[in-house]
């Protein structure tokens, strides 16, 4: 059976909004060969619709830059959402029916991990389904304050620490198992 694995980023104070604002400044060798590894374990990506328009507004423009992004680009994405009505582009579909029951079915096709990148609604739905496998957070040295954090609403979720790696930088990824 194929792993889900969620993979976020996170500050000290479990604001997951707007990376872009305190992510740049840790960024290094160190965490793209994490990145790399990571994406090239998986060959499909399930994301909600704020995540894909997201992702695809941003990897689309990158197409032909890295075998990072030829690899991002080139996955198949399944994309759960209740809003979205055109086609969806950037190689991805929309999942039909309720997401949890089709990420189940996706799960026991053969293949590698299927990667999910953020963590809102749909990764509350998957937890609560029991459908992650792992957790991984890479936690950033630095506090915002405010913002939505990565359980906000979620019922209490007690997880088993799996996997411990510091980065020169400060970021720290953990990985976690939800507790079934």
């Amino acid at each position: 059976m194929r792993k889900v694995i969620v993979s976020t980023m996170v500050t000290l104070d479990g604001v997951k909004e707007n990376p872009h604002h305190w992510s740049f400044d840790y960024w290094s060798d160190e965490i793209s060969q994490y990145a790399y590894t990571q994406l090239f374990a998986a060959d499909a990506l399930v994301m909600g619709r704020v995540t894909y328009e997201g992702f695809a507004e941003a990897w689309s423009a990158r197409a032909g830059a890295d075998e990072f992004a030829d690899r991002m680009n080139s996955l198949p994405k399944y994309v759960a959402s209740r809003t979205a009505s055109r086609p969806l582009e950037w190689n991805a579909s929309l999942i039909q029916g309720e997401a949890p029951a089709a990420i189940a079915q996706l799960k026991q096709q053969p293949g590698q991990d299927i990667l999910q990148y953020g963590f809102g609604e749909l990764t509350h739905a998957m937890i609560q389904h029991r459908l992650v496998d792992e957790i991984r957070l890479l936690v950033y040295p630095v506090a915002v304050g405010s913002g939505g954090r990565i359980f906000d609403g979620l019922e209490k979720t007690t997880l088993k620490l799996l996997e411990t790696r510091h980065f020169n930088s400060g970021v720290v990824a953990l990985h976690y198992q939800p507790n079934l």
